[in-house]
């Protein structure tokens, strides 16, 4: 029988408040946009290290949102 395949949720498990959590998202965005110019440059020597700072910048925008959605619904 095949073990389950362990997701990356350990992350998921630090607390972090949201002001935390916006310094994170501007750091990578900003990691990002480096990362594009440099590819274009010729600079970047793993590309697919833009597809790993896009992901991690979506799973940051997720627990932005979670944590908004989870504040409106405890207010109710």
């Amino acid at each position: 029988m095949a073990d389950k395949k362990t997701t990356k949720t350990t992350k998921a498990t630090e607390v972090k408040t949201i002001d935390q959590l916006q310094a994170d998202l501007t750091a990578k965005q900003n990691d990002l946009t480096e990362a594009k110019r440099g590819h274009k440059l010729g600079e970047l020597t793993n590309p697919r290290a833009i597809t790993v700072m896009r992901k991690e910048i979506a799973r940051l925008h997720t627990a932005i949102r979670a944590d908004e959605l989870k504040s409106v619904k405890e207010n109710k």
